[in-house]
Order: structure tokens, then C-alpha cells, then sequence
């Protein structure tokens, strides 16, 4: 009940603001589709072309308060982020069974420039909040390994990042240190970022690693990362973090307890940055955990290794216990290019990505993973913002891992596929739709589980 009440509340909020942002259009001439390169000064209507009716809107009066706010605390360093994202998922066929169900995420961040606040030059302070609820699409439904949807998480409130960075030398010195999610900077593409399934995030190899896992959402860990940009078209960081997130599966909260050990991570990115002629596209905001910069093309290479130990596959001691390995390791390539873009139309545009992860198959499930996609954006004319999308994730299990299910009589898969098909749409500044489809080939490299198509309607509400 508690998540039909959300999906109430939510799909009238949408209602009320799709209507509310219709009607804005239509009395103030606004373009059609929202423009994310336009100023605000451009695309906000002068005050004597809104109508009496626009002006006494609930919802117009209330954005309107709340754009004042943030200019006001904008001015003073400090920006205020809240952002809804919820989905209706539905297990149309296969998988553990079919079903609908309801989940959202509550995004709550505080962003302070201390230079504007405190004079403190090149100094930011960052607080992030998460509240999720609903249901668990991937345990209840679909029954797959690599996550038909990137923001399912356990239920409940928790604090996902709080960290102090330091920018220096013109900003191509960056060191950070707090609670910190590592996928906000490495094994990130611009272009991957647009699809639902998790692996376009973060790899399977790398996220389903570790103890716990790495410090990504929805549960992060302490350290610190160090960034160098030499030249403008180099990035170099690392970042050193606790081995094990801070909340434990217990119900406890740790930071870098006795036996966790650290995470070390390395990436080395090229970022080709267009020319001013290029006009590269821009978003305000787009669907999944913000966007990460333009560029037309980016070539990552990146390293991890974990310091505690972890039990092996398959190789036991004569007494039976595990045989313990000493570290974990593995790397990643990825690569995003657009390859096309309309002179005539510049925010028409075709790009290619792909991913290549590599685990160490002694002590992780997946051995490897392999990922890649396309995305046009503004393929119907007059919806400049919008973007299609169509991609493949596969995740592969390593032999050990195999070798072990079959001495326990249990039978895998050699790798679990999943095909997307994506389509974003974007409506004023304040919301977002996605329609998205996949088809999951091996659910969990599970023989007894059926090939399942699950269906998934997002949407985002931002202010």
C-alpha cells in the first residue's frame, strides 16, 4: 500500500505539472521543446506576456517561489537539488514471475561554492540525501543479475555522499575526501548514461565485487580521490576507499573496519572537447544520476584492486574451508563517440559507446562483461531534447564460478544478455518521461528461469 500511495501522489504531481507547463506554452509562446542551451532570462516570458490565469496557478506560484529561492541562495554559493525519480515496472513475460509493481527514489542535495559563502576560493561542499521506496523489480520479477533498473535499492532513508573537494592550480588540481560515490567520475559515459539497465552505469564485474560491492549507489564508503588534468583533454584521478560501504548488511554503520581492507581505483580518461563550431548539445537534466559534461568523444582506461581477502571459487583447504586469496583485481576500456551530427540541425546526433570490464574469475562471479550501444538525439523534428537509444549489456560468469554451481548440482549459464530499447522525452524544465523496454536472455544465468521482457515507465521531476 505504502507504494500505490506513492504512485498516486506522483502521477497527479505529473499531471498537474505537464498541464500546468502545456498551458505556460501556450500563453507565453514558449518553444515547444525546452532548450537547455537557452539562458533562463530567454525562455522565461516577460511578466506582462503571462495571462491573469497563468499568474494565479498553484503550481506557477510555486515554482515561481522556489526559482526566486534558489537565485537568492545561488547568489549567496548555496544551490539546492531535489529531484523525484519513479517508474512503473511491469514483467510482461518470463522471468521469476509477471507482475507490476511501483518504485521511486527522493534525491535531496546541497551544494555550497565557498568562494561566494566564505570567501574560501575553490573549495565545494556537497550533501546528498536519498530516500527509496517501492517495490524490487530485479528480486521479485525479473529474476536477472546485471538490474533492469538503475535506481532499485533496499527501502529507507540514508546518507549516499558528503565530501569536501579542493580545486587548485586553475582547476587542474582536484582533491576530495568524504563519503563518496566513485561511479560520479570513473566508469562513466555520457552516452551509456541515457539507458535503465544498471550495467550502463557501472559494470557487473566491477559492481557485484568486493565484499559488498564498491562505493557506488545505492551504498557508498569513506576515502579520498585525487584528480590531475596535465592537459585539457587528460584526466588522471585515483580515489582510495574503504573496502566495505559504511552501512553493513547487519544494520550497522563502519568505517574502515578491522578486516575491510581498501579499494583502490585508477582511470585515465581523453576527453576530445568539440570546437565552438561543433556546438555540442547540453542538458540541464536528463533522466539516471546527472549528466557527466560534453564532449564528442571519450576513450577510459581503468584499474581496481581490493587489499583484504576473499574466499576462492572453487579450491578448499582438506578440513573443507575456502582456500583465501590475498587482493582482487580488474580493468575496464570504455569508448564514446558521436559519429554523426546534422550541420543543418546541430542537436541531431548519432553516438556509439561501448564498455569491456575484466574481473579476477579466482574470487568474482563474472569474469567479464561486455557492453555497448547508440543514441540519436532529436530524432523527431521539433523535440530538440529528446534521445533514442538502443543497447546490449552482457554479463559473463567466469569458469570457476561455473565450475562451482556444478559441484553443488546446480547448473548456470555461460552469460546473462540484456537488449534495451529507450526512448527519453523531455517537457519544460521540470520533467522528464521514459518509456523503456528489455529483453533478458538467461535471467541470472539461471537454466530454470524463462527469458523475460520486462517494460518500465520513468519519470523525473526536478526543481
Amino acid at each position: 500500500m505504502p507504494g500505490y500511495r506513492w504512485f498516486v501522489a506522483t502521477a497527479m504531481a505529473v499531471r498537474l505539472l505537464a498541464e500546468t507547463a502545456g498551458e505556460a506554452r501556450a500563453q507565453a509562446s514558449f518553444p515547444s521543446v525546452y532548450d537547455a542551451d537557452r539562458p533562463t532570462s530567454d525562455t522565461a516570458p516577460a511578466s506582462g506576456a503571462v495571462s491573469g490565469q497563468a499568474q494565479t496557478s498553484p503550481w506557477s506560484q510555486l515554482t515561481q517561489a522556489w526559482d526566486s529561492l534558489q537565485k537568492q541562495l545561488d547568489n549567496r554559493g548555496i544551490q539546492l537539488g531535489i529531484r523525484y525519480d519513479g517508474e512503473v515496472f511491469s514483467d510482461m513475460s518470463g522471468g521469476l514471475r509477471r507482475g507490476t509493481t511501483y518504485l521511486g527514489n527522493l534525491n535531496l542535495q546541497l551544494t555550497v561554492d565557498t568562494q561566494r559563502l566564505i570567501d574560501w576560493p575553490g573549495a565545494t561542499v556537497f550533501v546528498y540525501g536519498l530516500e527509496v521506496h517501492g517495490g524490487r523489480p530485479s528480486i521479485t520479477f525479473a529474476g536477472d543479475a546485471q538490474g533492469v533498473g538503475n535506481i532499485e535499492a533496499p527501502v529507507g532513508w540514508r546518507l549516499e555522499e558528503a565530501w569536501i573537494q579542493q580545486n587548485l592550480f586553475g582547476n587542474r588540481f582536484s582533491m576530495l575526501i568524504g563519503r563518496y560515490d566513485l561511479n560520479s567520475e570513473f566508469y562513466r559515459l555520457q552516452s551509456a548514461s541515457l539507458f535503465l539497465n544498471s550495467s550502463f552505469g557501472i559494470g557487473p564485474e566491477f559492481s557485484q565485487s568486493g565484499q559488498e560491492g564498491p562505493s557506488i549507489f545505492p551504498n557508498t564508503s569513506v576515502g579520498a580521490r585525487v584528480a590531475i588534468k596535465p592537459i585539457e583533454e587528460l584526466v588522471l584521478r585515483t580515489a582510495v576507499l574503504d573496502g566495505v560501504p559504511v552501512d553493513r548488511p547487519n544494520g550497522t554503520r563502519e568505517i574502515f573496519a578491522r578486516d575491510d581492507g581498501v579499494l583502490v581505483v585508477a582511470e585515465g580518461a581523453y576527453l576530445y572537447r568539440p570546437l565552438a563550431s561543433e556546438q555540442p548539445r547540453t542538458r540541464q537534466f536528463r533522466i539516471g544520476r546527472n549528466c557527466c559534461g560534453t564532449y564528442t568523444g571519450k576513450l577510459a582506461l581503468g584499474a581496481w584492486y581490493y587489499s583484504a581477502t576473499f574466499d576462492d571459487l572453487t579450491k578448499v583447504h582438506p578440513d573443507g574451508q575456502p582456500v583465501r586469496r590475498h587482493g582482487s583485481r580488474g580493468f575496464y576500456l570504455l569508448a564514446d563517440r558521436t559519429v554523426y551530427q546534422d550541420t543543418r540541425h546541430p542537436d541531431r546526433q548519432i553516438a556509439l559507446f561501448g564498455q569491456l570490464g575484466i574481473a579476477d574469475p579466482r574470487v568474482n562471479r563474472f569474469a567479464y562483461y561486455t557492453g555497448g550501444g547508440l543514441t540519436v538525439s532529436a530524432l523527431i523534428p521539433g523535440r530538440n531534447q529528446d534521445e533514442f537509444g538502443v543497447a546490449v549489456a552482457a554479463a559473463h560468469n567466469g569458469s570457476q564460478f561455473m565450475k562451482a554451481q556444478r559441484n553443488q548440482g546446480m547448473g548456470a549459464q555461460r552469460s546473462e544478455v540484456t537488449l534495451e530499447l529507450t526512448y527519453l522525452a523531455q517537457f519544460g524544465s521540470h520533467l522528464a518521461l521514459q518509456p523503456d523496454l528489455q529483453f533478458v536472455i538467461n535471467p541470472n544465468t539461471e537454466p530454470r528461469i524463462k527469458n523475460a521482457v520486462a517494460f518500465i515507465l520513468r519519470f523525473e521531476l526536478s526543481l
